[in-house]
């Protein structure tokens, strides 16, 4: 087998004149920007009302954790389903309550691909911060609770200046964890959208995954992970430096 020429850094200069790495670079931020908030959001509000519920509490838990242990696959093409051109929402909206004329080509789009997918990342994700933000809702001190009701604090006071402060580290680990794996959403975008149309809906890792296994370009693919881990770790010190400088 004869050795591959040696090209220094020609694949880290071919990766950022790459308009589709532009494209799914934006596709990442965006998915990961959109899903996390609202991952913690929806999962600490779950939490929340659960942490005050006394009866058929693991009930209630176990049915917010089920889409957790959901297989990737299996949700998301129960959601190419419903969103397909000739799928599940558009045969409602259409036939059903009569307030479309036509099919809409959900999956057609860039954003609307997209969209289908984030949806689908809340969705899964919101069991996973759900226990999280469960366990250290249950580690707060209640003297906190009652000191503050004593004060006169209300409901929004309270989950401003005891609830948060004594999750913070949570909300941190929470962040972090959420961020990467915005970044490497790969299952649900393959199995939805598969990239169409012309690679605009696709992410960092499945474009990587494309150039690599679909093209032979190996050496891009690479440079493209080494790039995103660069960009994950600088992601990493930021969060990390935006929770320490609220501590102070």
């Amino acid at each position: 087998m004869l050795a591959q020429p040696f090209n220094g850094f020609e694949n880290y200069r071919e990766v950022f004149r790459d308009q589709t790495f532009r494209t799914v670079f934006v596709n990442s931020i965006v998915y990961t920007l959109i899903t996390v908030p609202g991952q913690m959001a929806v999962g600490l509000l779950t939490a929340i009302l659960l942490n005050g519920i006394k009866r058929f509490s693991v009930t209630f838990r176990v049915i917010n954790y089920l889409p957790v242990v959901t297989s990737w696959v299996i949700a998301s093409l129960v959601f190419r389903y419903i969103f397909n051109t000739e799928g599940l929402l558009n045969y409602f909206l259409w036939k059903i309550v009569k307030v479309t004329s036509a099919n809409i080509r959900w999956l057609d789009t860039r954003w609307g691909g997209i969209s289908v997918a984030m949806i689908l990342g809340i969705w899964k994700g919101i069991g996973w911060n759900m226990v999280i933000f469960l366990a250290a809702l249950q580690q707060v001190p209640a003297d906190l609770y009652e000191a503050s009701e004593i004060d006169g604090c209300g409901a929004w006071k309270k989950f401003i200046h005891v609830t948060l402060p004594g999750i913070r580290g949570t909300i941190l680990f929470a962040l972090i964890e959420l961020t990467i794996g915005g970044f490497n959403v790969f299952t649900s975008i393959k199995m939805i959208t598969g990239g169409k149309p012309a690679h605009q809906t696709d992410t960092l890792l499945t474009w990587m995954y494309y150039k690599a296994f679909s093209t032979g370009r190996f050496g891009y693919a690479a440079a493209l992970s080494f790039v995103m881990a660069l960009c994950l770790g600088l992601l990493a010190v930021v969060q990390f430096r935006m929770m320490r400088s609220r501590d102070n």
